[in-house]
C-alpha cells in the first residue's frame, strides 16, 4: 500500500536525519573522522529518502487517491494533471513536506563541496541543517501526516494512518473538494515554491555562521562560502514577494498588489534582514567592521524564516495566505525559541573575538552609508514585527484583539523607504575609509541638479502632491547617480583602453560582477518605486449599475457595458459569467474588455478575473461585481485607474536581470583569499596559508 510506503519513508527520513546530527557531533568531540564522514553520507541519503516519499505523495495526488485526507482536500477530478500535482504544497501537510524535500536537497547539496580548507566547520553544518530538518520532518511524521486516510468505522468516517479498529474499512469518497480557486492562478502555482526556496536557502548561511561560532573562526571564510547562496535565497525571496504581488493584483479584486496581510508582512521581515546582511557583509570583507552585526543579522533571518513558517502554518492569523488552525503552532513557537536562544549564547560567548580589524572614522564614508541603510531596514522591520504581533498580544493579555490595517504601516514605513532611497543615491558614490562633503557634493550634483530640473517639470505637467514630489525627486536622484556611474566607470576604461563605449561598460560589468548588479538592481528598485508611488498616491476608483449601452466615467476613461454570457464547463466544475465592456480614453474607443467572475461547484467559491488595460501612463482595472442573472439588463462594475502601476512589473523584471547578473557564476567565492586580523597573528596566519 502505497501510504504506507510513504509513512514508513518518512520515518526512516526522520531516524537517518536524527542519526546525521548525532554522529557529527560524536565524530567532532572524539574526533573521528569516520563518524564525521558517516554523517556526511546520511545528510546525502535524507534527499532520496524525501523524494520517495514527495514522490509517493505526488502519484496519490495525480491518480485520485481519495481515500488519503490530504488528497480529497486538495484535488478533484476536474482539476488537470500539474494544478494536481502543484496541490503538493496546496495544503498545510503537503507543504510541510515540500519544505522538509527542499531542505534535504540544499543540504545534500552543500554536504558535496570540497570541504579540504573547512573540514572544521562541515560536522557542525551538519549539526545545524540536521537540527533544523529532524524538526521540520518531525512534523511531518509525526503532526502532519499526508497520509492519513479515511476509514468507515460503524457509519462514522474518520482520519487515520491505519485501521483505528478490527471492523474498520477503507473509505473513498467519490470526489475530492478540488484546491481553493484563488489557488490555480500561475503566480500562485509559482509563488509559494519561490518563497520556500527562499526560506530554505537562508538556512546554509545560518549553519555556516553557527559552524564559524562554535569553531571561533572569526574571519570572514564563512561569508565568503555562503555568499552565492546568499544572492540565490534572497533572489528566490525576492521572486515569492513578486509573485505573491501579481497574484492579489490578479485575483483578489481589490485592485491592488500589497495590502500589508499579516503572512504577506511575515514573509517579507526575513528579506528585510536578508537584505540587510547583504550590504553589510561587503563591509566586513572590504573593512573588517560589522562582524558582529552580521551575525545579529542571519540569526534575525532564520530565526524569522521559522517564525514566518509558523504564522502561516499555525493559523493563529487571520489571512487569505494562512492554512487552518492546527496544533503545531506551540512546537513552531518553541523551536524558534530553543534555537534563538542557543544563537544567542553562542554569540555572547564568542563576542569579544569578533571586534572589528579597523574603526569607521567618517560618518560620510560608504561603510557609514550602508551602516544607515541597515538601521532603515531596521526600523522597517520593527515597524512589520509591531504590526504583526500587536494583534496576538493585545487578544493575549487583554482578550480584545486590536485591528492594524495599511494605513499605520504605510505611515510608519513611508519615510524609512524615502530615506532607503536617499542613501541609494549616495552610498554608491562615496568613498570607503573616508569621504568629504566636498567630494560626495562633485560626485552628485549633476545628478542632484537633472533629478530636480525633472520635478520641476513634474510640478508643472503632473502633479503639485508635496509627498509625490518628494518620491518622484529621488527616484530620479537614484536614477540619474546609477546611471552616472555606469557612465563614469565606463568612461575611464575608453580613455585606459582605447575601447568604445558599448566594448567599455560590457568588460567593466562583466569582471564586476556583483558590484554593476547591485547597480542594475538600485534601478530596478527605483523604477518600482514608481508604480508603489502611482498607485498609493494616485488612484482613483468608482462603482455603479448600468443597463446595457450605459456607460461609467473615471478620469480620462469612459467605460461602456455592451453584454454579459454566462455558461458552465462542466468537465472543470466551473460556471463562467464575463461581461463585455468598452473603453474609450479622451473620447476615442481604444478595444474592449471582459472583466468576468468564475464559480467553482466543488468548492463553491468565486474568482473574480479583472479586465486590464495596461500602459506606461495607467492601467485600467475593471471589476465585475455584480448582475440581473435572469434578464441580463444590468451589471455592477468597479473601475479602478491605477497610474504609473506598471512600473512596478517593469522593475520586477529589470530587479531579476540584476539579481541574476550579479549571481551568476565566475570565480568561486569560496576561493578567494581570507581577510585575516591585522597584527603579528594575521601574518603569521597568512603565512602558514
Amino acid at each position: 500500500m502505497l501510504p504506507e510506503f510513504g509513512y514508513g519513508v518518512l520515518l526512516v527520513s526522520f531516524i537517518v536525519t536524527v542519526y546525521s546530527g548525532f554522529a557529527a557531533v560524536f565524530g567532532v568531540t572524539r574526533k573521528s573522522a569516520t563518524l564525521v564522514e558517516s554523517a556526511r553520507r546520511a545528510q546525502l541519503l535524507t534527499f532520496p529518502l524525501l523524494t520517495a516519499a514527495s514522490g509517493s505523495l505526488i502519484y496519490l495526488l495525480v491518480n485520485n487517491h481519495y481515500e488519503v485526507s490530504f488528497v480529497y482536500e486538495v484535488t478533484s477530478r476536474s482539476m488537470p494533471t500539474y494544478l494536481k500535482v502543484t496541490a503538493w504544497w496546496g495544503g498545510q501537510a503537503g507543504s510541510l513536506l515540500f519544505w522538509s524535500w527542499l531542505l534535504a536537497l540544499f543540504t545534500s547539496a552543500v554536504t558535496l563541496r570540497k570541504w579540504d580548507r573547512d573540514l572544521e566547520f562541515l560536522p557542525w553544518v551538519i549539526v545545524v541543517s540536521s537540527v533544523t530538518l529532524t524538526f521540520f520532518v518531525g512534523m511531518v511524521a509525526f503532526y502532519e501526516n499526508p497520509f492519513t486516510r479515511f476509514w468507515d468505522i460503524g457509519g462514522q468516517v474518520a482520519p487515520s494512518l491505519f485501521a483505528p479498529s478490527a471492523n474498520a474499512v477503507l473509505f473513498t469518497p467519490e470526489d475530492g473538494r478540488g484546491l481553493n480557486p484563488l489557488l490555480r492562478h500561475p503566480g500562485m502555482v509559482i509563488h509559494p515554491p519561490m518563497l520556500y526556496l527562499g526560506f530554505v536557502s537562508f538556512v546554509i548561511p545560518y549553519a555556516f555562521a553557527m559552524a564559524a561560532l562554535i569553531t571561533g573562526r572569526t574571519d570572514d571564510r564563512w561569508i565568503r562560502i555562503t555568499r552565492r547562496w546568499t544572492l540565490w535565497a534572497w533572489l528566490f525571496l525576492s521572486l515569492g514577494l513578486v509573485l505573491g504581488g501579481r497574484w492579489a493584483y490578479d485575483v483578489l479584486g481589490w485592485g491592488g498588489y500589497w495590502g500589508w496581510d499579516p503572512v504577506e508582512i511575515a514573509a517579507f521581515m526575513p528579506w528585510l534582514t536578508g537584505t540587510a546582511f547583504l550590504h553589510s557583509v561587503m563591509i566586513q570583507e572590504k573593512r573588517g567592521l560589522l562582524k558582529h552585526w552580521n551575525m545579529v543579522l542571519i540569526i534575525l533571518t532564520y530565526a524569522l524564516v521559522i517564525f514566518g513558517t509558523f504564522l502561516t502554518r499555525s493559523g493563529v492569523l487571520s489571512s487569505v495566505h494562512a492554512f487552518a488552525n492546527s496544533p503545531i503552532g506551540p512546537l513552531f513557537m518553541s523551536f524558534v525559541s530553543l534555537t534563538l536562544i542557543v544563537s544567542v549564547r553562542l554569540l555572547i560567548q564568542r563576542w569579544p573575538e569578533l571586534r572589528s580589524e579597523t574603526e569607521m572614522k567618517s560618518m560620510l564614508s560608504r561603510e557609514a552609508f550602508f551602516l544607515f541603510n541597515n538601521l532603515l531596514f531596521m526600523g522597517i522591520l520593527i515597524v512589520c514585527f509591531w504590526g504583526v504581533i500587536s494583534p496576538l498580544a493585545s487578544e493575549l493579555f487583554t482578550g480584545t484583539k486590536i485591528t492594524v490595517g495599511p494605513p499605520y504601516y504605510e505611515r510608519a514605513t513611508g519615510p524609512l523607504f524615502a530615506g532607503l532611497l536617499f542613501l541609494m543615491a549616495i552610498a554608491p558614490l562615496s568613498a570607503w575609509g573616508h569621504s568629504t562633503i566636498q567630494t560626495l557634493g562633485r560626485a552628485l550634483w549633476k545628478s542632484a541638479l537633472a533629478a530636480s530640473l525633472l520635478t520641476l517639470g513634474l510640478v508643472i505637467t503632473y502633479t503639485t502632491n508635496p509627498y509625490a514630489l518628494t518620491g518622484f525627486f529621488l527616484i530620479a536622484f537614484v536614477l540619474f547617480a546609477t546611471l552616472h556611474e555606469f557612465w563614469r566607470g565606463a568612461n575611464a576604461r575608453m580613455r585606459s583602453q582605447n575601447e568604445n563605449f558599448f566594448a567599455a561598460l560590457g568588460r567593466l560589468m562583466g569582471r564586476n560582477r556583483r558590484r554593476y548588479g547591485g547597480y542594475i538592481i538600485h534601478i530596478s528598485m527605483a523604477l518600482m518605486a514608481i508604480g508603489i508611488l502611482g498607485i498609493e498616491i494616485f488612484q482613483i476608483e468608482t462603482q455603479g449599475t448600468v443597463a446595457a449601452g450605459e456607460s461609467l466615467n473615471l478620469g480620462d476613461y469612459r467605460v461602456e457595458y455592451r453584454e454579459l454570457a454566462s455558461w458552465d464547463d462542466f468537465g472543470a466544475g466551473v460556471n463562467y459569467t464575463r461581461s463585455v465592456v468598452d473603453i474609450y480614453e479622451n473620447g476615442v474607443y481604444i478595444g474592449k474588455l471582459h472583466p468576468r467572475i468564475d464559480y467553482y461547484y466543488e468548492s463553491q467559491q468565486n474568482m473574480t478575473i479583472p479586465g486590464q488595460h495596461a500602459t506606461f501612463k495607467d492601467d485600467l482595472y475593471i471589476l465585475l461585481v455584480d448582475w440581473q442573472p435572469v434578464s441580463h439588463e444590468g451589471a455592477t462594475f468597479k473601475i479602478f485607474v491605477n497610474p504609473l502601476v506598471n512600473w512596478l512589473w517593469i522593475g520586477c523584471l529589470v530587479f531579476l536581470f540584476g539579481l541574476i547578473f550579479a549571481a551568476w557564476p565566475d570565480k568561486d567565492p569560496a576561493d578567494e583569499p581570507v581577510r585575516r586580523k591585522v597584527g603579528v597573528a594575521g601574518r603569521q596566519a597568512s603565512a602558514a596559508d
